[in-house]
């Protein structure tokens, strides 16, 4: 990874802190559990993953992208972070039953 790549990444986790330390709505919370007789310790981790993007010769216009089926209730980038953790979105078909008159022959 570049360094100005590093940059940014650092910047983003600057930026995700300025905006919490900086929320009237978490110091007004964090008030009143004060005012509750509690001190507050706020520890926050954010986890920041970075997928390169492959850059096709030809890139996607808008129609083909929107004509992508969605599968199941995932976005396009749901399905490429699943796909990163090794998570499948493709859903099982289902088993023949005892019975069913459907027999599965192995492949020769």
């Amino acid at each position: 990874m570049n360094q100005q790549v590093k940059d940014l990444i650092q910047k983003l986790g600057e930026a995700i802190h300025e905006s919490v330390s900086g929320s009237d709505q978490i110091s007004g919370v964090v008030r009143e559990i004060r005012e509750q007789g509690f001190d507050v310790l706020l520890m926050l981790e954010a986890t920041i993953g970075l997928n390169e993007v492959e850059r096709d010769a030809e890139p996607a216009s808008a129609e083909e992208e929107e004509a992508e089926p969605e599968a199941g209730p995932f976005t396009r980038s749901d399905r490429t972070f699943l796909r990163s953790l090794r998570i499948s979105t493709e859903e099982p078909g289902p088993a023949p039953t005892e019975g069913s008159g459907e027999e599965k022959t192995p492949p020769l």
